[in-house]
């Protein structure tokens, strides 16, 4: 049996990783550059800015996406695109990537395939959220081969962002519209308080599949992916089963659905509730002029989201889903 050197164990992460986004590249960089300051030991914070500043400079020459998903950007990309526009400054940004964009990269980066056990901790072993602390072998490999492994990265990443730049059609397009939302963007609120609220034109039954929800199971959701509109705004939060709700994640919803919000927003206006006003605010003053403004997002999300509709079908619907019906009812009744 052939006897494999570090360097080969290095390779193996790099050429045969699953890698659905770049993270792992960028994390392979940072490490070398790390190496090459002869770093043993990573404060947390250090280790952002370097990987910070990996992404900022490939985002200078590259805007190209960096994952697989069109429905989604990284992280990484949000935050420098954050960065970009303002709206963080760049402490705020590392203290973004110290706490946001190292969850599963750092555990996941000295795998093979799936397989955890080739590589062990060959490389780096580290105290998340504190430091990482750089092996022998990381000096070594580094000390022989950087430039060709730093080859190897760059060639990599290409590679990476051509194969996801297939999967996400018209890129710049897209990135145009969502720069759109990301102007009036706001983090996340806490949006289960509005559960009450939309119970009263909801009743206890699910948006997307009409049927019951019982109390535990209550999930408040964005029709239109959070990801995508920035914001959370009660016009775009229906209630829905967690199972309905997880299984859409951040597909695009048919016409349909679409229909249906516009229905339930426009009954909210036909009451005298004062969060009516919100939505007014928000869409307009009249019905045509609230309808044409929810139909512009609808059509922005379908360029941004690349049509990537949930089940893969414009025309999917859970209420008429003989199977999900079966199974909805099988689940309530326990």
């Amino acid at each position: 049996m052939d006897k494999f050197e570090d360097v080969d164990y290095w390779k193996g992460i790099v050429l045969y990783g699953l890698n659905q986004a770049t993270y792992k590249i960028a994390l392979g960089k940072t490490i070398l550059e790390l190496a090459s300051q002869g770093k043993e030991t990573i404060e947390w914070h250090q280790l952002s800015k370097v990987y910070l500043d990996t992404y900022i400079e490939r985002l200078k020459t590259s805007d190209n996406p960096q994952q697989s998903n069109p429905s989604r950007r990284t992280k990484m990309e949000r935050i420098v695109d954050s960065l970009k526009k303002g709206s963080i400054d760049y402490n705020g940004a590392v203290n973004l990537v110290a706490t946001e964009a190292f969850n599963d990269v750092i555990p996941r980066f000295q795998t093979i395939g799936t397989n955890k056990d080739i590589v062990g901790e060959k490389f780096y072993h580290f105290d998340f959220g504190k430091r990482l602390y750089l092996h022998d072998s990381t000096f070594l490999i580094n000390e022989a081969s950087k430039q060709e492994l730093s080859d190897e990265l760059e060639a990599r990443w290409s590679l990476l962002e051509g194969a996801f730049f297939l999967a996400h059609g018209d890129f710049k397009l897209s990135n145009d519209v969502r720069d759109i939302y990301l102007e009036n963007s706001y983090s996340r609120t806490n949006i289960t308080g509005n559960i009450p609220f939309l119970q009263g034109y909801q009743g206890n039954t699910c948006f997307y599949c009409g049927e019951r929800i019982g109390n535990k199971d209550i999930h408040v959701d964005h029709v239109l992916p959070r990801q995508f509109i920035q914001h959370d705004e009660i016009w775009n939060l229906v209630l829905s089963h967690s199972i309905c709700n997880m299984n859409k994640n951040d597909s695009l919803i048919g016409k349909h659905y679409f229909e249906k919000l516009v229905a339930r927003n426009e009954n909210i206006m036909g009451s005298n509730h004062p969060w009516k006003k919100k939505i007014a605010d928000s869409l307009g003053g009249s019905p045509k002029k609230r309808n044409k403004i929810m139909l512009d997002h609808y059509e922005n999300a379908k360029i941004v989201l690349n049509n990537n509709y949930w089940e893969n079908s414009p025309k999917y619907n859970r209420e008429t889903d003989p199977f999900f019906k079966r199974l909805i009812t099988k689940l309530n009744n326990k």
